[in-house]
């Protein structure tokens, strides 16, 4: 299994309900074993980086994530998100 997670900060602190929206359409690819965004409970004192969104996703295989990822809808995703988006930084992991 791999664990994909992705974390978000908005350029405009007004528009991360509509961040969260254009995340949300990840939801609709039909790759991932387990699909949620959330947004940050901003409650670890000592992080400096601001976010306020995550992306946490679970894909069985190497190729249930290039599948997701080779998607139309996460191409429409980036499109509708990274116009408002600082900061995005993600993370892929094999979990044991």
């Amino acid at each position: 299994m791999i664990r994909h997670i992705v974390f978000f900060s908005a350029a405009n602190r007004d528009q991360v309900d509509e961040i969260h929206n254009g995340l949300m359409m990840l939801s609709e690819i039909p790759h991932s074993a387990h699909f949620e965004v959330g947004r940050n409970l901003q409650s670890d004192p000592i992080a400096g980086d601001r976010v306020d969104l995550v992306v946490y996703a679970e894909f069985d295989d190497d190729a249930a994530l290039a599948a997701y990822k080779a998607h139309p809808i996460y191409a429409a995703c980036i499109d509708r998100v990274r116009p408002l988006r600082e900061l995005r930084i993600a993370a892929d992991f094999k979990a044991s």
